[in-house]
């Protein structure tokens, strides 16, 4: 079974992810995306950030009806007790020793991984499938984690093996840039319900 991790905090969910999660289906021959809902990432503040029950519910809401089975949302961070993708990313290897695995991310988590908690280790894992966001593309590769990546990537025209590949092994597939952001979704909630006042 091939399946694409998502990981985020879907503060709210937003047609960019669901856009990515059917793209990778799709180009990476994938069975299934999981969409792992955060219980707190690190990099994130707390402030403004719903409760997990209720982001989880939303990304449920939103891929029912999409892809059948494929789309999948489970909150099994906060269940295993991870809060870093590289612990997470331990417990589902060992957990589900037949699944090849491979990370979902826009080019913005690429252009910031050097932030992520041991890195390194994490490319060794898993490959990984990036995909363009406006402002972000040319910071991802070219940054620190593209540049160590750089004799590990695949051209977009074999993104379909992309799971079979032993990490490190990375794609950064082509697709249409969608701007959309949680950020900019949240601020404009604010801004209507300050209107409604």
């Amino acid at each position: 079974m091939r399946v694409g991790l998502l990981g985020g905090s879907f503060n709210p969910v937003h047609e960019g992810h669901i856009q990515l999660a059917c793209r990778a289906l799709r180009q990476l021959r994938l069975d299934q995306v999981w969409f792992l809902v955060s219980p707190g990432n690190p990099l994130k503040p707390v402030a403004g950030m719903a409760p997990l029950a209720q982001r989880l519910a939303g990304v449920r809401a939103r891929i029912r009806g999409i892809g059948g089975r494929k789309l999948v949302a489970t909150d099994i961070e906060s269940r295993l007790g991870t809060r870093y993708t590289v612990d997470t990313l331990v417990r589902l290897k060992r957990l589900f020793p037949h699944v090849r695995f491979v990370w979902l991310m826009g080019a913005d988590g690429l252009a910031q991984m050097e932030r992520w908690r041991r890195w390194p280790d994490l490319i060794r894992m898993v490959p990984l499938a990036i995909l363009p966001r406006p402002g972000y593309n040319g910071a991802a590769l070219h940054g620190q984690v593209a540049h160590v990546l750089a004799r590990w990537r695949h051209p977009a025209r074999e993104a379909g093996t992309l799971a079979q590949c032993v990490p490190p092994a990375w794609v950064f597939l082509p697709a249409p840039q969608n701007a959309i952001s949680a950020t900019e979704i949240r601020a404009s909630q604010a801004s209507f319900g300050r209107r409604r006042e």
